[in-house]
């Protein structure tokens, strides 16, 4: 189950950091703002979804499965 966190925590900073470059080279100009709150913000709800998902996930996962296998008994 580490491997899923991890992997969604490293994609969940790539995006954010990708977004801040992108922001960043759109705007044109070299003051870089509040970065360490938005690190801050970024790490908290990386951290969030991967509890979320790791506390929930099997959960999700068999409710789908029984949803998708009553509908298909049909």
């Amino acid at each position: 189950m580490h491997s899923i966190t991890d992997y969604v925590t490293r994609l969940w900073l790539r995006v954010w950091t990708s977004i801040l470059k992108y922001i960043n080279a759109k705007n044109g100009k070299r003051e870089r703002g509040d970065v360490p709150g938005w690190v801050l913000v970024l790490l908290m709800t990386a951290g969030l979804v991967t509890v979320m998902w790791a506390v929930a996930g099997p959960k999700l996962t068999a409710l789908l499965s029984s949803a998708l296998d009553s509908v298909s008994r049909r």
